[in-house]
């Protein structure tokens, strides 16, 4: 994916056209660039996992079981450059950096909590669902 294109939105990508949702999805839409790099699921977790405080590389590593240390890496970059996490460099002896949630980052934690929430509500649905296709494929 490339994080880096323009942000100036396209003619067919405006709020004001009556089709904005769906254009939202077109492929060059700013919108769509954004959704794409904060609802990953590391960008998720990392605000979720910083909501309770200012981390250091790797203890946001060690609470996210299974990230690289290179998709953490790419991941708070990208953050950062959206606005949604800060890095402070703290000088000691060796260099260490932090991060903390920005207040532009917690205002995404009311619809990642309500997400989380749906997660839990409907798991039971999504198991029984999973199940049933399962066997129809199976069979």
């Amino acid at each position: 994916m490339n994080e880096h294109r323009p942000i100036s939105a396209p003619v067919n990508c405006r709020p004001d056209r009556p089709d904005a949702i769906e254009q939202s999805f077109v492929v060059d839409c700013p919108s769509r660039l954004l959704f794409e790099q904060i609802a990953d699921k590391w960008s998720m977790m990392i605000l979720t996992v910083l909501d309770r405080g200012p981390l250091r590389f790797n203890a946001i590593k060690r609470q996210l079981g299974g990230i690289t240390q290179k998709a953490l890496t790419q991941t708070l970059r990208r953050l950062e450059r959206n606005g949604l996490v800060t890095r402070e460099v703290i000088p000691v002896s060796p260099v260490a950096v932090e991060y903390r949630i920005s207040p532009l980052g917690r205002s995404l934690q009311t619809p990642f909590k309500a997400l989380y929430a749906w997660t839990v509500d409907y798991l039971p649905d999504v198991e029984k669902a999973r199940a049933a296709f399962d066997e129809r494929s199976a069979g």
